[in-house]
Order: structure tokens, then C-alpha cells, then sequence
């Protein structure tokens, strides 16, 4: 006798939420299913690709544009213009979707929020079917927030004073284990968007506005052209425009960074521009040229600015290829956490804040990041200082610009050394970021800096690389495993000194450090941090 047929979806492993049916209804849940079903086997293929450009990478150390799409880097072509609420991006706040977050970022004066399921958010359960909840109740302006620390209470602005919504659903990468489809896990990437499009495509149209997407660790144009079908199929699938759909795409992969003309050309009749994203991006480079040898070394993250001269050819690039396509170009985070105790510390970090935000509006990007709203007004007037009344200066063409393959990969055009304290640190931010992140928070200040999961990659990634290729830092001492196994149980001590015994029993400190050493000394390198990190969070 043959088993019975899997159920075509079935939501497993949890616990039930407050109004969850709101957002799980078996429309929405119908629309996900068809998604996976259409578009999971090319996400499949497009993930195995990924190894095979890596393993070519290892070979030979080495990137190029490509030459077979060189029609579409020649050809005269335009992105669809932006919509009316995607005109003016000069400042976007970045966060996740928790209640208070969404009334915050929505309230900050930012013109954009990214409101984030993907780095800034750990994938409990709860934060992916709540978050969704959040945004429809925010759409609907029946959400409301009461500390219960402080008892102080949260409340929308009026609509014309709000950010316009670009939602960040899970990278390609990432399962929704939770919610299993013919059998297997569904893909995050699908749950996040096919959740949010569903419910709010046509209520962000009665608003003025639509459904806009930032699309993240993309890979290649051809993972930006599976998007672009799957918003041709949803956008029929509920019978709205073509065209209605708007993605923009975070170039923070190192291979992405040589195809940017051909991401937009996919997404042409969606695309919304680009975004300049830091720390991913290093990590990419880290990821894919590891093993290249000591002229791929980074130094600490921290001395890797976007003046360097690789990350000044990436950044200028982007701009360039924007406008030359139609498409806004948006710059980097500025991730400082003003400190309502140190007043001099805050005056440093504003200037440091303002002088970047300067410089990208400078170099003709239409808009910027911040993690905080006390930066918006700092943000906002470095690009008003530019723009003026103009919403943004697409008309900019940078011409002047002239990037070279190799320019993207000169690693070793930086001065700067791996340091001691640089490890250091790397383990410091490591086991507090990964600590937050298995107790369900993917937004978390350390050390006066907004931190999310880009931040763990590259520590991890930076560790792995100096350990590989035999770093010797200024004081003589080399990186080894040993080394970094020491500084972290260093850490580990201090944590429990300063937390206290039961906050740091209560906490998930040992589990962090013991992951935090697993990604970071295995010989195997795990693609994303967030992998095993997930088996913990679910498992």
C-alpha cells in the first residue's frame, strides 16, 4: 500500500499567535503555495549556480564583466520612471517590523523606511507572521504601541507626514521551516513577499502608493530576473497593472557589483535603483576570494571606509550606472546610536555622519541610509544642501566615472593591516550580535553602532580569512584558532562580569560563542552565518 501524498502546506512547529489567521488566510497562503511551486525549482537551480561561480572564483581569483551580456552594457535603454512615491528617497530609515519600530520609522521624517525581514530581523515565527500583521494594521491606521517599561504611548502621524514602505523579504538563500509546501521547507524569500503583496498590493494603491520591494544579496541578473517574473506572475495573480511593482536591488554582493547594468535591465519595467551596501558587500569579497591569497586580505572593518579606493570604484560605478539607466542610486548606512549620556561622543559621531552623508550626496547618489531618527535631520540636510528642491539629480550622469574590472577587487590599494584589536573586536561584536539574534532580535546596538546580521558575517568572515592566510598583527602575535578561542573565552568572562550570573544564565551567551567559534575556525566555511544559526533558532 503506497503512503498517503504529502499535504500540499501545512504550517508546522508552532505555536499559535495572536491574530495570526489575519495574515495566514488560505488565500494568502494559496498565493505563496503557487509561488513556490512556479518559481522553486529556479531558485533551486540559481542557488547551485552561486557554488559553481565560487568554485571558478577559487580557480582563478579573478572577475569579470561579462562578456556575453556586453549588448545590454552598449544597448540604449531606460528603467520605467519612478513613481510619484519614489520620487524623492533623499533619507530612508532602516529597521525591522516589530510594532514600535513600524510606528517609529513611519513617523521619523525619513521619506523612505526599509521596513526589513531580512538582516534586521531574526526569522522567529513570531517576527515573520507578526511583522506582516504590523504592516496591514499600519496601512489601516489601527496600530498603536505602550511601552510597558515606560508606559509612554505610540501613534501614527497623519498619512502625508509618513514614510513611503520598501519591504526587504529574506535573501534566496534562507527556508521558512516553519511552513512546509509539497513536502519540504518553503523559501523565505517567497513567504515574505507573497505574505505582503497578497494583503497590501492593492491597499498600498487605494494609498497612492504600491508594493515596493528592496531585493537583497543578489547574486547575479539572472536571480534578478526570477524576480522580475515572479512580480509578472503576482501582479496578475491579483489583477493589478504591470509595472505596479517596484524593486530595488542591493548591490552587496561582489559579483552583483559587475553586472549592475544588466540587474536593472531584468528588473527594467520594476526597477526602482540600487543600493550601495557595505558590510555585506565586504563580506562577498571576503567570502569569494578567501583562499586568494594575501593581496585579498582585508583589514578591520572599521578601517575599510567607502574612500578606499576598491569601495570608491564600486560606489561610483552604481552611480554612474544609475543615472545613466534612469534609476536612483542610494547610498550606505550610517549606523550610530546617539547616546542620550554622552553628549561629546554624539557631537564626534554627527560630524563623521555628516561628513559621509556629504560626500554622497557629492557624488550624485539621490538618497542615504540611516539606522536612527536623531540622523535623519543630519541626513536629510546634507542632501538638501544638494538637491535643493529637486528630488533628487538623476540628471547627474557622472561620466567622469571610468571603472576598471580589477579596480572592484584592488584590496590591496589600502594601507591599512588586520590589528589585534581588530580580532578583538571581531569576537566582541560576534558573540553580542549572534547572543541578540537566538533570542529573536536581528536589530542590535553594540557599542554605540546599529548592528544586524551583515555586521556577524563579516567578524566571522574576517577571523576566518586571518587565521587562513596567517595574519601576523603589530604586537608580533599571529592569528590561530587558539588565539581567537582564547580572546572569546576573555569575552565570554567579561559578559558574565558585566551582566551579572542571571542574566547571563538567562541569556544564550555560551550557545553564541560555541556558534560564533563554529563559523569561524571549521576548515568547511559556511556560506551565511545565518544557516546554522537558523538550525538553532528553530531547532
Amino acid at each position: 500500500m503506497s503512503a498517503p501524498a504529502p499535504s500540499p502546506l501545512a504550517i508546522v512547529d508552532a505555536e499559535p499567535l495572536p491574530r495570526q489567521d489575519e495574515v495566514l488566510t488560505e488565500a494568502a497562503l494559496a498565493f505563496v503555495t503557487e509561488l513556490h511551486r512556479r518559481f522553486g525549482p529556479r531558485r533551486a537551480e540559481l542557488l547551485a549556480r552561486r557554488s559553481e561561480r565560487r568554485a571558478e572564483i577559487a580557480r582563478t581569483s579573478h572577475l569579470d564583466f561579462l562578456p556575453d551580456t556586453a549588448q545590454v552594457r552598449e544597448g540604449e535603454w531606460k528603467v520605467a520612471p519612478a513613481p510619484a512615491a519614489l520620487l524623492d528617497r533623499r533619507v530612508e530609515i532602516t529597521g525591522p517590523t516589530d510594532r514600535k519600530m513600524t510606528i517609529n520609522a513611519l513617523n521619523s521624517g525619513a521619506k523612505v523606511w526599509l521596513a526589513d525581514f531580512e538582516d534586521a530581523s531574526a526569522p522567529t515565527w513570531e517576527n515573520v507572521v507578526l511583522g506582516q500583521l504590523n504592516l496591514i494594521d499600519a496601512y489601516e491606521r489601527r496600530i498603536d504601541f505602550t511601552d510597558p517599561r515606560t508606559g509612554k504611548a505610540y501613534a501614527l502621524k497623519p498619512a502625508d507626514q509618513l514614510a513611503t514602505v520598501v519591504m526587504r523579504p529574506r535573501g534566496w538563500h534562507l527556508e521558512e521551516r516553519h511552513l512546509r509546501i509539497d513536502g519540504g521547507p518553503a523559501s523565505g524569500s517567497l513567504v515574505d513577499f507573497g505574505l505582503y503583496f497578497f494583503h497590501n498590493a492593492r491597499r498600498l494603491i487605494d494609498l497612492g502608493k504600491g508594493p515596493y520591494f528592496y531585493l537583497p544579496k543578489t547574486e547575479s541578473h539572472l536571480e534578478a530576473r526570477l524576480w522580475n517574473d515572479i512580480f509578472v506572475f503576482a501582479q496578475d495573480y491579483v489583477g493589478i497593472p504591470q509595472g505596479t511593482v517596484r524593486a530595488t536591488v542591493l548591490i552587496e554582493t561582489i559579483t552583483a557589483a559587475y553586472e549592475m547594468e544588466e540587474i536593472l535591465y531584468e528588473l527594467r519595467d520594476h526597477a526602482a535603483g540600487l543600493n550601495a551596501g557595505r558590510w555585506d558587500y565586504l563580506f562577498s569579497i571576503v567570502k569569494n576570494f578567501r583562499d586568494g591569497g594575501e593581496k585579498f586580505v582585508l583589514p578591520d572593518r572599521n578601517a575599510v571606509t567607502m574612500t578606499a579606493p576598491f569601495m570608491r570604484a564600486y560606489t561610483e560605478l552604481l552611480v554612474r550606472t544609475c543615472h545613466k539607466r534612469g534609476a536612483h542610486a542610494i547610498g550606505g548606512m550610517a549606523a550610530f546610536i546617539p547616546s542620550r549620556k554622552d553628549a561629546e561622543a554624539n557631537k564626534v559621531a554627527f560630524e563623521k555622519v555628516k561628513a559621509d552623508k556629504d560626500r554622497e550626496a557629492g557624488d550624485g547618489f539621490d538618497g542615504s541610509w540611516v539606522a536612527h531618527p536623531d540622523l535623519v535631520p543630519i541626513a536629510m540636510a546634507s542632501f538638501d544642501a544638494v538637491l535643493g528642491d529637486k528630488p533628487n539629480q538623476k540628471d547627474r550622469l557622472r561620466e567622469d566615472v571610468s571603472v576598471a574590472p580589477g579596480d572592484l577587487i584592488a584590496i590591496d590599494s589600502l594601507d591599512a593591516k588586520p590589528t589585534y584589536e581588530g580580532l578583538r573586536n571581531a569576537v566582541q561584536v560576534g558573540i553580542r550580535y549572534i547572543e541578540a539574534w537566538l533570542r529573536g532580535l536581528g536589530a542590535v546596538g553594540i557599542f554605540g553602532l546599529m548592528e544586524d546580521a551583515a555586521t556577524a558575517e563579516i567578524s566571522r568572515s574576517q577571523i576566518w580569512q586571518w587565521i587562513n592566510a596567517g595574519v601576523v598583527f603589530e604586537n608580533g602575535l599571529r592569528a590561530t584558532a587558539e588565539l581567537t578561542r582564547e580572546i572569546a573565552a576573555e569575552e565570554l568572562a567579561a559578559i558574565r562580569a558585566e551582566v551579572g550570573e542571571e542574566a547571563f544564565a538567562a541569556g544564550k551567551w555560551q550557545q553564541a560563542h560555541d556558534l560564533l567559534l563554529q563559523v569561524s575556525l571549521d576548515a568547511d566555511y559556511a556560506d551565511f552565518l545565518t544557516l546554522p544559526a537558523y538550525d538553532q533558532l528553530v531547532g
